[in-house]
């Protein structure tokens, strides 16, 4: 097996800590498309909202799923050389101002949208719903189109490397990175079927990046210690 040549700033926590985060969001998406395949199955009509328990399950992983999105995207800055973390500091960037935007999107949804979505007031769905338009839809389309997109783009520099592994990332992240924000098309067309090509990108193809990101940083040394002392072996998986 031939491995990654180690980083100059890729610590043994970054690659702890950043293959933990990379699975991590991969495991959750998955569980989170599977909740969303299950929530569709239950509808009566494909028109109707999915209810719960299910909407509930897909609200907290996001949750989950931002902060992970954020650790993941530390130690692929760590992982850069320095002539591309002008580039991973700008994907943390963006990948921040996405977990802040869908986090609160949705925790808001969560906790606040139900008790007021009860009062039957007809100004709710505007504001707290998933259908076009409405305030919270509109955010959560600027976080994972716009800035997941951005995201993603400017991490493909990152992985420079001229092996089998990270020519994959670095092909997953540009499909994924181009289809979120091909789907800003269906904001002016105020049409949300072709939004999903959107969420094609970071719904399916963003978690097999992640689940290689992951790979890649078992399979990288971390650099020396102040002692000259590094992490233990890296893994073959």
């Amino acid at each position: 097996m031939t491995y990654s040549t180690s980083r100059p700033g890729f610590t043994a926590q970054h690659r702890r800590v950043g293959r933990a985060a990379a699975w991590g969001v991969f495991v959750l998406m998955f569980v989170y498309a599977v909740t969303t395949g299950l929530g569709f199955r239950s509808l009566e009509s494909p028109q109707d909202p999915i209810g719960d328990p299910y909407f509930t399950v897909m609200e907290l992983l996001i949750v989950v799923i931002a902060p992970l999105l954020v650790v993941t995207m530390v130690a692929v800055h760590g992982y850069a050389t320095p002539a591309t973390r002008l580039y991973s500091l700008t994907a943390l960037v963006f990948t921040t101002v996405l977990a802040c935007i869908t986090a609160s999107v949705h925790f808001v949804v969560l906790t606040v949208g139900r008790h007021v979505a009860a009062t039957g007031e007809p100004w709710v769905p505007l504001f707290f719903s998933f259908t076009w338009p409405s305030v919270v839809y509109a955010l959560d389309i600027l976080a994972w189109d716009l800035f997941f997109g951005l995201s993603v783009l400017c991490a493909v520099p990152v992985f420079d490397g001229d092996g089998r592994l990270e020519r994959a990332v670095r092909l997953l992240l540009v499909v994924s990175g181009v289809l979120s924000l091909a789907g800003l098309l269906g904001v002016p067309l105020a049409d949300m079927g072709v939004r999903n090509v959107g969420v094609v990108g970071y719904a399916v193809v963003a978690p097999a990046a992640f689940l290689l990101v992951g790979v890649l940083f078992g399979r990288t040394p971390p650099a020396p210690d102040e002692t000259g002392q590094t992490d233990e072996p890296p893994s073959a998986v």
